[in-house]
């Protein structure tokens, strides 16, 4: 047994280091400020009781590929003739992958060369232990380190990036991660620009050699007394039975995460498998994952929500008070513009003077909650008037095109549409949803070199876009046609780097609080430029948040990281004043439609929350937690079945303040309003429904 053991070197020492640098970082995330949470002594042996039973079975997994590297080690492959033989089919597959038409030339692009280059490695290299076997220890020994210190790189890389993503968004890898590997570029060049990157990339360097030192040390006797064919069936038999295992035991320990404390069963999770999960459940079946009603049962308690509705159906006539206005409309989404930035919300920094003094003459809406913690989703929100229905965006999915969208209300009233960015519109697939909804698209691609001040990873500066923004509209106001036009900001986003001299906080601070400043300063420049132009008397200008700068909490849907600011401002057209009902971000554009007096049939969930018939509520949600506030109460519907209810007491603000009450106590409801739980499945099933049946399309 002890000889058995003996042959597992490798494995318990990168497993030894692995296990070392999960507790490590479990540690820096616990006392890390965003972990805002005290922790019972039962949930910290959870975290790491359970947490490194965990880590074990999926380094199994993971240390499969090294048992695959090391399985193949001997010496008897190189005997003669299987020696020769062995290296004459490689010669050949080489010559074939070089010169043949193989499966890696269909699917194109750097797969030719990634095979080509990989097959000659390993010929190279069989070769070199081939003919050189005075030097066939050294080369093994220097191509096992070159393992090792892969292996080893892998883990501080991902430990490294764990703490990164927790410090961006307060949770270990989702469906975010996803989205990173996808868009890879733009990520990497975020990072580039926002950390020392060098230092950073040094530091890990230095270490990952130190480890791999180490783990060469203590297992080389692997090297120099490789097992028999014999110990190598025995031990891939073991191997295969706890590989096995813990296929079994990593989902069944995942479900012990099932404390109230969200940021326990976070910690208490392993990166990597949460990474999976998101990646296999990109886009979830409401009908296989939640609990649902009989439709005939959803729809009839969604007509109770929604005045105008009649039989199994979204699609309702909605009809003005007086004559249609056709203004133009400008409807600019910012980036991460979180309500307690603003002053009306007690922010005391000063870094919205502009949104502040706008709010004043705007029709403000105060108590609107976004959708979802991405762009996508406020973008949805906005276009489509669609709750945020589980898994990804629909502007992420494949079936995108073609949906019963705000521009296609504006196209039917003979508008000019165009979605305007200030990156790349491919990011996020923007490009494909706009354009595949009869969006005209502006964005960085369409930029000259002399429109360009500023730019980063995101795109050009908020200041270049607006600029941009004012001489399209300028052009589409001589075509006689009203113009609608949706702008999204890119400047209030990690790295937050901007202009030099435009603002008081320096751009190479790289703050929040710069960035957030910044695109105020950008929207001040915008609205002194577009007040010269002909068309701004005739104009509705709509601002809205896509979605807060944070969405880590507590609990599963922290309210005060969903309340975003909202304004409507047209001088002489629009009545200043606050608004404090409570509303979704997918009421804010049938609302603006009912200000406008448009007659149109519409399938939309939101709703004009100035008409009576309004019943107040606001659907939030991550990509598996769907959640319906109303009644002071947050209903939470999540996989597999599970059904959440938190009561909402709303925090008072500062003796003598004037801001407006921004943040909730949330506590489980001791016992649950069913009449709720109905109403939020009804809202997500439908939409679920809707989407599902392609019934959002345009008929």
């Amino acid at each position: 047994m002890i000889s058995y053991l003996k042959k597992l070197t490798p494995f318990y020492n990168l497993l030894l280091f692995y296990i070392i640098a999960s507790i490590i970082l479990r540690i820096v995330l616990i006392f890390h400020p965003i972990t805002q949470a005290k922790f019972s002594f039962f949930e910290i042996v959870k975290i790491f009781g359970i947490g490194v039973i965990s880590d074990f079975f999926v380094f199994v997994i993971i240390g499969s590929l090294l048992w695959l590297y090391l399985v193949f080690l001997s010496n008897s492959k190189f005997y003669k003739p299987w020696g020769y033989l062995i290296f004459g089919a490689l010669v050949a597959l080489l010559a074939y992958v070089s010169f043949g038409n193989t499966i890696l030339n269909e699917y194109g692009g750097v797969l030719p060369e990634i095979g080509i280059s990989f097959v000659a490695l390993k010929t190279v290299l069989f070769g070199a232990l081939l003919f050189l076997p005075k030097y066939r220890s050294k080369i093994r020994l220097a191509l096992y380190s070159i393992t090792i210190f892969i292996f080893v790189l892998c883990i501080l890389q991902n430990t490294v990036s764990e703490f990164f993503f927790w410090n961006e968004f307060g949770v270990r890898y989702n469906f975010i991660a996803v989205d990173y590997l996808v868009y890879t570029n733009t990520v990497i060049g975020n990072i580039m620009e926002s950390y020392p990157v060098v230092p950073l990339f040094t530091g890990i360097g230095i270490v990952a050699v130190l480890v791999t030192w180490f783990v060469v040390k203590r297992s080389r006797n692997y090297l120099d007394n490789l097992p028999t064919f014999k110990e190598k069936i025995v031990i891939t038999i073991g191997y295969a039975v706890l590989f096995g295992l813990s296929i079994t035991a990593i989902p069944a320990l995942a479900r012990l995460e099932d404390s109230q404390n969200v940021f326990a069963n976070e910690l208490e999770a392993n990166g990597s498998y949460r990474f999976f999960l998101a990646f296999k459940n990109s886009e979830l079946d409401y009908f296989k994952f939640y609990t649902n009603v009989p439709k005939d049962e959803a729809f009839a308690l969604l007509r109770k929500q929604i005045p105008e509705l009649a039989g199994n159906t979204m699609e309702r006539q909605i009809t003005g008070k007086g004559p249609e206005t056709h203004k133009n409309v400008v409807l600019i989404t910012v980036e991460s513009l979180s309500a307690e930035f603003m002053k009306a919300y007690g922010n005391e920094q000063n870094i919205t003077p502009f949104l502040d003094s706008l709010a004043e003459q705007s029709l403000f809406f105060t108590n609107l909650y976004a959708t979802g913690n991405r762009t996508v989703r406020g973008l949805e929100a906005v276009t489509l008037s669609l709750p945020p229905t589980a898994g990804e965006s629909v502007v992420k999915r494949k079936d995108n095109k073609n949906k019963f969208s705000t521009g296609h209300i504006f196209l039917e009233k003979g508008y000019n549409v165009k979605y305007m960015y200030g990156g790349d519109a491919y990011f996020d697939n923007m490009r494909d949803f706009f354009g595949g909804n009869n969006y005209d698209i502006v964005d960085k691609t369409t930029f000259t070199p002399e429109e360009i001040t500023f730019q980063n990873i995101w795109g050009v500066c908020d200041e270049d876009m607006f600029t941009k923004a004012i001489k399209v509209m300028n052009d589409e106001a001589k075509e006689g046609k009203p113009f609608f036009n949706h702008i999204m900001t890119v400047s209030n986003h990690r790295p937050f780097t901007y202009p030099d001299n435009k603002i008081d906080i320096p751009s190479d601070s790289k703050q929040r609080e710069g960035g957030v400043k910044y695109t105020d300063y950008a929207l001040r420049k915008f609205f002194e430029a577009a007040q010269k132009q002909p068309w701004f008397n005739n104009t509705v200008f709509v601002i809205v948040a896509d979605h807060c700068a944070s969405s880590a909490g507590k609990t599963e849907l922290p309210l005060d990281k969903y309340h975003i600011p909202a304004m409507i401002y047209a001088p002489g057209f629009i009545t200043p004043g606050q608004n404090n009902i409570l509303m979704s971000q997918i009421d804010l554009m049938p609302t603006l439609m009912g200000i406008l007096n448009f007659n149109y049939k519409s399938k939309f969930f939101g709703q004009d929350v100035l008409q009576s018939g309004y019943h107040p509520r606001a659907l939030i949600a991550t990509y598996q937690d769907l959640g319906f506030i109303k009644d002071n109460i947050l209903t939470i519907l999540s996989p597999v079945r599970k059904v959440k209810q938190f009561s909402l007491e709303l925090q008072p603000v500062a003796k003598g303040s004037k801001a407006l009450p921004l943040f909730f106590e949330q506590q489980p409801l001791s016992g649950e309003r069913k009449e709720l739980t109905q109403e939020t499945i009804a809202y997500y099933q439908i939409a679920s429904y809707y989407l599902q049946q392609q019934l959002y399309n345009n008929n």
